[in-house]
């Protein structure tokens, strides 16, 4: 669907695992099945796409929520806008609503593999195949919103979805993670009209 520009930002390659450098060399990250999946490259811009920016930049995902560490690399994002990032050579899942990182015991090489397996079941996809199925498309730069989100019980009864930037739908994650964070189980939150 998308693949990145040519490789302006080479000196970021040094300081990557061997085999994403490797992937980055070859095709400078990329969006697939249909915006599901969206690979970051080593570009300067757009903004969307560069590693550099999300990783250390102005966009830097450590910044907007504690559980991660500037040296954690957010090699790729999903649909919805949970990341996955590379710590110590293991794949980890950030969840944009909550911040809960969790690891997914594999390196990059097995978690490319199971993507590349099932997309749709490995990374969840539902949503996007609801926006696809009412005649949407998402554009590359562009991520799910989903309206409730998924940790409230609201959601259960059905979600609405809708593509919007990338960094506005990154931003808003990591604003509803930080307010949510310590509320007990079973706590009410109000959604202002707006939302997203």
């Amino acid at each position: 669907m998308y693949v990145g520009p040519p490789i302006d930002d080479p000196e970021i390659l040094d300081l990557l695992p061997e085999p994403y450098a490797r992937l980055l060399r070859g095709m400078n990250g990329y969006v697939a099945y249909h915006g599901g999946f969206h690979v970051r490259g080593a570009c300067r811009e757009p903004l969307w796409h560069s590693l550099r920016y999300t990783w250390s930049g102005d966009g830097a995902l450590h910044r907007l929520y504690p559980t991660l560490h500037p040296d954690d690399i957010p090699f790729a994002e999903d649909a919805l806008g949970d990341q996955y990032l590379i710590r110590d050579g293991i794949v980890h899942q950030l969840s944009g609503e909550t911040g809960d990182l969790t690891s997914r015991d594999m390196d990059i090489v097995d978690f490319d593999a199971a993507v590349r397996a099932d997309p749709y079941e490995f990374l969840g996809l539902g949503p996007l195949a609801q926006f696809r199925a009412q005649g949407g498309e998402l554009q590359p730069g562009e991520l799910l919103s989903v309206m409730p989100p998924f940790v409230t019980s609201e959601s259960a009864k059905g979600i609405t979805v809708r593509a919007i930037p990338a960094r506005d739908r990154i931003e808003w994650l990591a604003m509803f993670a930080k307010k949510i964070r310590g509320l007990p189980n079973g706590g009410e939150i109000k959604f202002v009209s707006g939302g997203e």
